[in-house]
């Protein structure tokens, strides 16, 4: 139910929204993949090339995080009592499919935590379930603004 509410929402948002989910989801994509380098640039390297689902991760979170961003666009509608839980959900996900997708080697939590042989047996396996449920947390987030937008949309202010 939520899922065909949350569908129906952007085709009512005005053009300004659009443009901000389109901006955010491409400012996501360069947050995320950059500093992870699936995104070739010269700042940053990987030690160990990146897994073949990296990218789907990366273009899905990317998404899902321009849709939730444009979310919090004002349309003259009133903020939600939901939305401070919602962002919290969005800001994991986004949180995880950065160490999702991340070279498991790079990132020095996990090296001063598990060292370099530790990164490769215990955090690497475990990067393909923080990848799904960074698209888990990110999906229920947009999907329960969104679909608050069409269930319950608030009048503008005057």
């Amino acid at each position: 139910m939520n899922l065909r509410l949350a569908l129906r929402a952007p085709a009512h948002w005005p053009a300004a929204r659009r443009l901000v989910a389109l901006g955010g989801a491409l400012l996501s994509a360069l947050l995320l993949g950059l500093p992870t380098a699936l995104v070739p640039n010269p700042v940053f390297g990987r030690e160990i090339p990146p897994e073949w689902w990296s990218y789907p991760v990366l273009v899905a979170s990317a998404l899902l995080a321009g849709l939730l961003l444009a979310t919090y666009v004002r349309t003259g509608a009133e903020r939600t009592r939901d939305s401070e839980r919602v962002s919290r959900l969005g800001s994991a996900g986004a949180l995880l499919s950065f160490l999702a997708v991340g070279c498991p080697v790079c990132n020095k939590l996990v090296l001063l935590a598990l060292g370099t042989s530790g990164a490769l047996t215990v955090w690497a396996p475990l990067q393909p379930v923080l990848a799904v449920a960074s698209l888990v947390l990110l999906a229920v987030a947009t999907v329960r603004r969104l679909a608050g937008e069409v269930a319950c949309p608030a009048k503008p202010a005057r």
